[in-house]
Order: C-alpha cells, then sequence, then structure tokens
C-alpha cells in the first residue's frame, strides 16, 4: 500500500496551503460525506413536486358579470284632497245643490269651491251667518289650457270660531265677478292687485285700477301666458329713455 503520510514540501513558505492536499469541502466529496453528517443533522428528504392538473377536473368558473343597478325606490305620493263632511257643508248643498261643485280638505286646510253665479252669495253668508269676518287674502291661478282658464280664491278667517276657509270659484277670459267691497272693505286693495296681475275685473268696485304696476303698463305679469322676461319696451322708453329695463 502507498504510504499517505506525506512529508511537508520544503519549497512552499510556511503557513502556505499545500496544493498537493486536497481541500476540506473536495475531500468531502470525494469521501460521499454531506455537510448535514458533519454537523450530526439528518437531511431533509426532498419533496416530491406536484403533481399537474389534469383534465379529468372542470376548469374554474368564468367571473359572474356586475348585478344590474337597483331601481330608486318610486317617491311616496303626495297628500291628497279628501271630502269635507260637515254641518256647513250640508247647510250649503241642501240650498245651493250643484252650485257647491266641492268641498273638501287638504293637509288640514278646508276649501269650497263653488258656481261663479253664486260665489258673492256664498261670501254675503260666510259673514253673516258663519261669522267669518275677515277676509285675510283674494288671489288667482291661471290655467291658459282650460275653458275656465282661472280660480279666484277668497281666504277668509272667523275671530269668532279661530277657522280659515277658502272659498274658490272659476271664470273664463274675459268674465266680471262681482266685488266683494261691500261686504269687507279690505276687498279693495285685493282685487286691485288681482286686477293689476292677472286682469280680473270687478263689477261695483270704488277704484278698480292697477296697484303694483304703473297706470300705462301693458300685460298682466302673474298670467301663464306672460314671458317671464316680458317687459312693456314703449313705457321703459317714454318714461325711463332706456331701450331696457332687463
Amino acid at each position: 500500500m502507498p504510504d499517505e503520510t506525506r512529508e511537508p514540501n520544503p519549497a512552499l513558505p510556511a503557513g502556505s496551503p499545500d496544493p498537493t492536499k486536497p481541500s476540506a469541502p473536495e475531500s468531502a466529496k470525494a469521501s460521499g460525506v454531506t455537510k448535514a453528517d458533519a454537523t450530526n443533522k439528518p437531511a431533509e428528504p426532498v419533496k416530491a413536486a406536484a403533481a399537474p392538473a389534469t383534465g379529468d377536473k372542470p376548469a374554474a368558473a368564468a367571473a359572474k358579470p356586475a348585478a344590474p343597478a337597483a331601481k330608486p325606490a318610486p317617491k311616496p305620493e303626495g297628500p291628497k284632497p279628501e271630502p269635507w263632511d260637515s254641518e256647513l257643508v250640508r247647510k250649503l248643498k241642501g240650498q245651493y245643490g250643484s252650485g257647491i261643485r266641492e268641498a273638501s280638505t287638504y293637509v288640514g286646510q278646508k276649501y269650497l269651491v263653488v258656481d261663479s253665479s253664486i260665489v258673492h252669495e256664498i261670501l254675503l253668508r260666510m259673514r253673516d251667518d258663519e261669522l267669518f269676518d275677515y277676509c285675510v287674502d283674494i288671489t288667482a291661478v291661471h290655467y291658459p289650457k282650460r275653458e275656465l282658464q282661472f280660480d279666484v280664491v277668497y281666504i277668509l278667517y272667523s275671530f269668532h270660531k279661530n277657522e280659515r276657509v277658502r272659498i274658490k270659484t272659476q271664470i273664463r277670459e274675459g268674465e266680471t265677478l262681482r266685488s266683494a267691497f261691500a261686504i269687507w272693505p279690505t276687498a279693495n286693495w285685493l282685487e286691485r292687485e288681482v286686477y293689476d296681475m292677472f286682469g280680473i275685473s270687478f263689477s261695483e268696485h270704488p277704484d278698480l285700477k292697477r296697484i303694483l304696476l304703473p297706470d300705462g303698463w301693458k300685460g298682466h305679469p302673474l298670467r301663464k301666458d306672460y314671458p317671464i322676461l316680458q317687459q312693456d319696451r314703449e313705457w321703459v322708453q317714454i318714461n325711463l329713455g332706456i331701450e331696457s329695463g332687463q
């Protein structure tokens, strides 16, 4: 057997590695000893690679399309008129029949719709018999597509009863109503405003003329057929000396 003891190479300086001797890693490889063997730790077994998916199982389902947006909830219905039944209504219907066209309440507000031929008599009765001694307001609403284009509304109040009632009537374009000035003097200026803004005339009125606009103004601004930007250009030019008031 060859002698495994080797003498140091005299040609190498002290402390230099001898190229004739294998290094420690190479020696370990040559002998089949691993690092795990050197540290006395068992080597972890190598896990087998996962088997590829076979065609036996179905592929994952495709993503579902987003559900359509939910429809907004419908708006709740607003309040509606309800029939008004009272001793007053029964008495008036008993006397005037179909002349009392409607008796209703709307959000607690009582109103009667009466024929224009009896409205003055109804107003007089409301003051004398039902003690509605104060005419709060007189106004109107224009519905140009209706045959009876105007609603004229009398708002009455009873100090004795602490109660409020509206009396409505409907008239055509150009129809005249009898003034309520003789029943409530406060109707003077109220009817003048209705005349000024809507062009509705009241017979037996003591001084029916415009109250908000100049006497020479043309048109009635609260009618639906009066454009919002309309003005009496002729009046503006003559009285103000300018082309437009807008």
